[in-house]
Parts: structure tokens; C-alpha cells; sequence
């Protein structure tokens, strides 16, 4: 009898925590979105100048590793054809 009472409690507290997960699924879902806007909005965004100057930065730097790695293509194949 008292082992039939425990499981009964036990149901109870099954039961309970499955409600529960359901009853705070909505506020589980919108809390990393909330947290996340939160965090946007200490975020130091930069001016349209220096965002243009990084821009460009970069474009200087990809357009200078194509000239590097098509040098050492040439290279390469130049180093293949004389020795084969």
C-alpha cells in the first residue's frame, strides 16, 4: 500500500514537470532572443567612414593574396615543366 501511494506521488511529480516545460516553453524559446538583443544593443557600431576604409583594407589585401598565390602557380607549374 505505502508503494502504491509513492508511485502515485512519483506521477504526480512526472506530470507536474511535463506541464511545467510545456507552460514555459514560450518564455525558454524568447530568452536567447531576448539576451541576444540585449547584447546588440551594447555593440559599438562604426561609422559609415571607417567601415568604407576597412572595406577597402580588405579588398587591398584579397586583391594582394591573388597576385601571391597566382605567383606561385606559375611557379609551380614553371618548376614541373622543367623537370618533367
Amino acid at each position: 500500500m505505502a508503494d502504491e501511494k509513492n508511485v502515485v506521488k512519483g506521477k504526480e511529480k512526472e506530470e507536474s514537470k511535463f506541464v511545467k516545460f510545456f507552460k514555459n516553453l514560450p518564455a525558454n524559446i524568447a530568452r536567447p532572443f531576448k539576451n541576444m538583443w540585449r547584447e546588440l544593443k551594447k555593440v559599438t557600431w562604426p561609422t559609415r567612414q571607417d567601415l568604407i576604409s576597412y572595406s577597402l583594407i580588405v579588398l587591398a589585401f584579397l586583391v594582394f593574396m591573388g597576385v601571391v598565390i597566382r605567383l606561385l602557380d606559375l611557379g609551380s607549374i614553371a618548376l614541373v615543366n622543367l623537370i618533367v
